[in-house]
């Protein structure tokens, strides 16, 4: 059984920004990138669990509108000085729709 699932439109996710996907074991933030890169994280900051699709999105990080931490969207983990790491899950694009695997990387 295929755990991948059709989330909606790439355009649908703004630029630099992130869309809020809900499961039954939390919420996923996906965020694209200004390269249109997506990627999907839980929508927790290691650090306090602050939200991070309310966050900004720079490169491959987004940073938690909390305390500052940076998280590297690519592995989860957060950027030094700081530590800890938020679950990451796979993503891909098909013919302008994204894809998530519901499977934690």
């Amino acid at each position: 059984m295929s755990e991948w699932i059709e989330i909606g439109a790439l355009t649908e996710i703004p630029k630099l920004g992130s869309r809020i996907v809900q499961t039954p074991t939390g919420d996923i933030a996906l965020f694209r990138t200004s390269a249109n890169a997506v990627f999907a994280v839980r929508d927790r900051c290691p650090h306090k669990q602050g939200p991070l699709s309310q966050g900004m999105v720079h490169g491959n990080t987004v940073t938690c509108p909390l305390h500052s931490w940076e998280i590297d969207l690519t592995s989860g983990g957060a950027l030094p000085p700081d530590e800890g790491c938020t679950h990451t899950y796979a993503t891909r694009v098909e013919k302008g729709m994204v894809m998530i695997n519901l499977k934690v990387s």
